[in-house]
């Protein structure tokens, strides 16, 4: 019994027009592909297609007509695995000829018969627009109301007289309207039956493969190609269970992928991968020029209009256009979703990537809209708190924060927020690597008010003798109460105001309750009050400042940014 070995060929050649060499090669093979996987990225898919092709011995050209025209051929790649020695030699991809209708003598018969019927039909205008002139001229020329000697005729002839004008005028006309509406049928037909006799470029690519096998065996290559007009989004439900007395919170984090294609071609009963790798932004950072300091030029006195000649000034128009900003363009109507199955991914996650693989077969047609696909599902045990910022919204909302643990990262993306059962709304995930902290709000919680009352406000001068400085000073009071039966975390936030010039002195007063937290993540002069509110338990915050300045100056408050 023979042994067949297996041999795996591979090639980098990409997008060769012609095979070099004095080989004779043998008759194109004419074949086949299949669609086999899929991967999507945030900006582009990687597709494979399978060929099994049974291959004489010797040198083989295999031509696959099936590939869409939108691939990258500069991405095209093949690998092939066989039961004898199999070489991959040149890969060519190309569009194929334009090929010319095959009953093409029948057409131009159609279109000549047409264009006859048309001219018949300009003839038949003519004779009812002569006809119509004609009777115009009767009726001017003819006075119904007089005889032959001039005598008066009777109120009869007159209206037979009239109503034989307007029946010729009204024949031509209707035999007018009837025939121009046949040549526009007739200049429809015509013009469907040219764009039919015009010859056509298939709607595929055809890609030749250059193999050689040592003897005859069935092969089986993968094809490999990039294609831009597909990309996928990262989007999120949390599902948050408050928990009871007896019953700690949890929070269940479903990644979904929604993947859109318009590539013109099928993935049909594909496998399928999305990953978080990026196509476009190339291999390399961007590499930096010097920065010169230098005195601007002296400015160069504009020529007068007109000056310079038609043709410069154009160009200086048209230079102008292209150095002005672009508008931002409209932002795309959403799609309609077409949900898939609910099937969890595997994840693949490398030093430097992450990649998560649908189980099964998927399919998603070209430009049907956009189909969500569950990734992965995770429960996690979160810290609840109300947070507040009432100097903007005295609204207390929960938000659930927890620690990123898993090694594949969270992406940006929109998040579909859900509170005991409820849809509370729709929020934004913050990109998130490992160990970093994850914040979610999940809406208003009612039974936590919060209240911040001005108690004071003085705006004056200050000075020993003579007035030097200017003054604005104000206290508030914040006012919380939880209204729940059990215990929870409160986070209030305020702002002091913050001095960019050593002229403006900006302070905290001694009445204001101490802060737990100043410049929360790094925002300068945000402060934060953080404490664990019993049952019940009402509790105030006081907050004070003050700002001083030169008296012959004036000064605003505005928030940064």
């Amino acid at each position: 019994m023979r042994l067949v070995t297996n041999y795996l060929a591979t090639t980098s050649l990409v997008l060769v027009a012609a095979f070099a060499g004095g080989a004779a090669w043998a008759a194109d093979l004419e074949t086949g592909s299949a669609i086999d996987a899929v991967t999507v990225y945030p900006d582009g898919a990687t597709v494979t297609r399978v060929i099994n092709v049974d291959l004489p011995s010797g040198d083989n050209t295999l031509v696959a007509k099936d590939f869409p025209p939108s691939l990258d051929v500069a991405s095209l790649r093949v690998e092939g695995a066989a039961g004898e020695k199999l070489t991959v030699g040149a890969i060519d991809a190309r569009a194929p000829k334009p090929v010319a209708p095959t009953n093409l003598p029948e057409l131009d018969k159609r279109i000549e018969g047409l264009r006859d019927q048309r001219a018949d039909l300009d003839g038949a205008v003519a004779a009812a627009e002569a006809r119509r002139k004609f009777a115009e001229r009767f009726a001017e020329a003819s006075p119904a109301g007089l005889g032959e000697k001039g005598e008066a005729r009777p109120l009869s002839d007159w209206r037979a007289a009239f109503a034989a004008v307007a029946e010729e005028v009204a024949n031509a006309d209707t035999a007018i309207r009837d025939a121009q509406r046949k040549q526009r049928d007739i200049d429809r037909e015509i013009a469907r039956l040219e764009a039919d006799r015009a010859a056509k470029p298939p709607a595929k690519f055809e890609v030749r493969i250059d193999l050689a096998a040592a003897a005859a065996t069935k092969a089986t290559l993968r094809v490999t190609y990039s294609m831009r007009r597909a990309h996928w989004t990262p989007l999120y439900d949390a599902r948050l269970d408050t928990g009871a007395k007896d019953r700690k919170p949890s929070l269940e984090l479903v990644r979904r992928a929604e993947i859109t294609q318009s590539t013109g071609e099928d993935w049909s009963n594909v496998m399928l991968g999305v990953s978080t790798v990026r196509m476009t932004r190339g291999g390399s950072a961007p590499e930096l020029a010097s920065l010169i300091v230098q005195y601007p030029p002296p400015p160069r006195a504009a020529p007068p209009l007109g000056a310079l000649g038609g043709a410069a000034e154009r160009d200086m128009a048209r230079s102008a256009v292209a150095q002005a900003p672009a508008s931002a363009a409209p932002a795309p109507e959403p799609l309609e979703k077409k949900k898939a199955d609910e099937q969890q991914a595997v994840a693949e996650v490398g030093a430097f990537q992450a990649a998560f693989r649908i189980p099964g077969r998927v399919s998603i047609g070209a430009s049907e809209g956009t189909k969500s696909l569950r990734i992965s599902t995770t429960t996690i045990v979160p810290d609840l708190v109300i947070r507040s910022a009432p100097v903007l919204d005295p609204t207390a909302f929960l938000e659930a924060s927890f620690v990123q643990n898993e090694d594949a990262p969270l992406l940006p993306g929109r998040v579909a927020i859900y509170r005991d059962g409820g849809f509370v709304g729709r929020g934004a995930m913050m990109a998130a690597g490992k160990d970093e902290t994850v914040r979610l709000g999940f809406g208003a919680d009612d039974k936590v008010k919060i209240e911040r009352a001005v108690i004071k406000r003085n705006e004056g001068s200050s000075g020993l003798i003579v007035a030097t400085s200017k003054t604005d000073e104000r206290s508030f009071k914040t006012s919380v109460r939880n209204g729940h039966d059990f215990p929870i975390k409160v986070a209030i936030q305020d702002q002091l105001p913050v001095s960019e010039n050593e002229d403006i002195v900006a302070e905290m007063l001694p009445s204001t309750t101490p802060p737990t937290t100043t410049n929360v993540r790094d925002k300068r002069g945000v402060l934060e009050w953080a404490f664990e509110a019993r049952p019940g338990e009402a509790r105030d915050i006081g907050f004070a400042w003050r700002v001083r300045w030169p008296k012959d100056k004036g000064v605003v408050i505005l928030p940064s940014g």
